[in-house]
């Protein structure tokens, strides 16, 4: 796997994938039944309370702050790096052992450069396949960290709007606001954000 395909890999799963997968977990958490009343449509206080059924989450504070999804950073961060280096060293070995051929090869005879160059034409080949092999394990380690990030926060939602009597549950992001605006008053973030870091705590126990 060269650096840039790791690089961007992580990148799109730290940046891009979680955030999109915030947005369709806590979406997940809508009423899709749910519709406007004519209470709500006509004022007073039968609809300020339907109103305050409609809350938020900001995505981006979340995944800031969520231990889980900074302890899965990590974790990407040094396979992403260990198999750069991996990647590297054969690299280099590789081209040392291409090097030394081309000083060699005026004074070899012609069946050992064919025999040589055969053995480099095979270590090319695996070294491509060692390389896209490490991009698939990569991609699918992201895929299953994204399924369970999706899985953890969905869950918790679920819970929290049942228990609150929440019929819609938002999502914001700087990067994609769907969202153009809400009242602050609506806002969940810090009591989401602080139940799923109890959580997990607890499991890290």
């Amino acid at each position: 796997m060269t650096t840039k395909n790791m690089n961007n890999a992580f990148a799109f799963f730290a940046k891009a994938g979680i955030c999109v997968l915030l947005a369709a977990a806590v979406a997940s958490c809508n009423n899709p039944g749910t519709k406007p009343s004519a209470a709500t449509a006509g004022g007073g206080d039968s609809t300020q309370a339907k109103v305050e059924k409609i809350v938020y989450v900001n995505a981006d504070t979340l995944l800031e702050k969520y231990e889980y999804f900074k302890d899965v950073r990590v974790k990407l961060e040094d396979k992403a790096k260990k198999a750069q280096a991996d990647l590297q060293s054969r690299s280099t070995a590789f081209q040392r052992e291409v090097a030394d051929y081309q000083q060699k090869a005026p004074t070899m005879s012609a069946a050992d450069r064919q025999s040589t160059e055969e053995r480099l034409a095979r270590k090319q080949d695996e070294l491509a396949r060692h390389n896209q092999n490490a991009s698939a394990s990569f991609a699918q380690e992201e895929a299953s960290e994204n399924e369970k990030l999706y899985s953890r926060i969905t869950e918790y939602l679920k819970k929290h709007a049942k228990q609150n009597g929440y019929k819609l549950v938002l999502t914001y992001s700087a990067s994609n606001p769907a969202v153009l605006y809400a009242d602050e008053s609506l806002e969940i973030t810090n009591e989401v954000l602080t139940a799923l870091n109890a959580e997990y705590a607890k499991e890290k126990k």
